[in-house]
């Protein structure tokens, strides 16, 4: 089942002399479940791309359509919804709430819409992260690692359709940034979470099941690992 599809996406700035295309005709489709790295150098559009496919940014022209809905027709309010209903987000820096324990944290997406969690699903995403202890600490009485695998549990509170994780081991050590990467892999593994996991680090990029590369815009190649 296709849940997210590009079809010819351009995102270009300025005008005249002084534009700079950043996305030059972006297809894509991704199915539901996938784990997909779009791996790419700095100024190859990625970024770009993530912000467009989380619905912070709309392309200068081409489709992005995300579970069924096409992006380009939401507008700001809808868009901000949207992306906390359906789209999942983690970035480098965990951007946790530091007045809040870590299980408030988590559910700020639900709380938001004043909705209960489910005690069974939240309960199964804080043991597969390995922080069910955790849940009554502060941010700042967290690891680096802790903290991002609290960023992810929110980032999945929602079910969302789809995860985009942004240069999540960017600020960690190497021993912190394979527990992550592990901790998207079960996600991926045992909920079913569709994940693109946005990186300028090969080897990063290597754990996913396929990768995408960026340069210049385009995409150079796609290719399925296993």
């Amino acid at each position: 089942m296709e849940i997210l599809k590009c079809e010819n996406v351009r995102k270009v700035y300025g005008s005249g002399g002084n534009q700079v295309v950043a996305l030059d005709g972006i297809d894509l489709s991704v199915n539901k479940g996938e784990f997909v790295a779009i791996h790419g150098a700095s100024g190859s559009g990625k970024s770009t791309l993530l912000h467009i496919l989380g619905s912070a940014d709309k392309p200068t022209s081409g489709r992005v359509i995300v579970d069924g809905t096409d992006l380009a027709k939401l507008n700001q309010t809808q868009a901000a919804i949207f992306r906390r209903r359906k789209v999942g987000l983690v970035y480098q820096f965990y951007n946790l709430i530091p007045t809040l324990t870590v299980r408030k944290n988590i559910l700020i997406p639900l709380a938001l819409d004043k909705k209960k969690p489910d005690p069974a699903f939240f309960d199964q995403i804080v043991n597969a992260l390995g922080i069910a202890g955790r849940l009554d600490a502060l941010p700042s009485q967290l690891s680096g690692g802790e903290q991002q695998r609290a960023a992810i549990a929110r980032s999945l509170i929602y079910r969302p359709a789809l995860l985009l994780a942004d240069e999540p081991t960017g600020n960690l050590d190497q021993k912190n940034s394979k527990e992550v990467v592990d901790m998207l892999k079960l996600s991926n593994r045992n909920l079913g979470q569709t994940i693109l996991l946005i990186t300028h680090d090969e080897k990063i990029a290597l754990e996913a099941k396929r990768v995408i590369t960026l340069e210049d815009g385009r995409i150079i190649s796609d290719e399925r690992r296993r």
